[in-house]
């Protein structure tokens, strides 16, 4: 449930915002170089601000044509349970379906806390069809 003085803002986090989200929430912490490019390289973000502060977002990544990659949700472990999560992903895919032409790809991955909130939303496994993959070393020449 959403409180009195909560905002949802169509713009990205700052950069400090960002990184403490990420981190404050159990997500992998980033570099600010890292952050910067997040911030500057992403389709679309939802930040709920609670007076002020960001205490929630979610971005997508995407080229804007069919395909479309939800990440970073995130939201302060103090203001979890409120229903921000959803509102921060009901508003990244109404943004979707306010931009894209029809039938768009909308993917994400699930890690364990969101996964509940994502299979209500209508997000499903595609396994076995496909698998999520990542690569594991750095891709720059040694």
């Amino acid at each position: 449930m959403t409180r009195t003085g909560d905002q949802v803002l169509r713009t990205a986090p700052t950069l400090q915002d960002y990184l403490h989200l990420r981190t404050t929430s159990g997500l992998t912490p980033r570099s600010a170089a890292q952050g910067e490019g997040a911030l500057a390289g992403s389709w679309a973000w939802s930040v709920v601000e609670h007076e002020g502060r960001a205490v929630a977002m979610g971005r997508v990544i995407g080229d804007g044509g069919w395909y479309f990659h939800v990440a970073d949700m995130a939201t302060l472990p103090e203001h979890q349970g409120r229903g921000l999560g959803r509102l921060v992903l009901t508003d990244l895919l109404a943004q979707i379906a306010e931009a894209a032409p029809p039938d768009p790809y909308v993917t994400l991955m699930a890690d364990a806390p969101g996964r509940r909130l994502y299979a209500s939303m209508g997000f499903v496994e595609t396994a076995p069809r496909s698998l999520g993959m990542v690569l594991v070393h750095d891709p720059r020449p040694d």
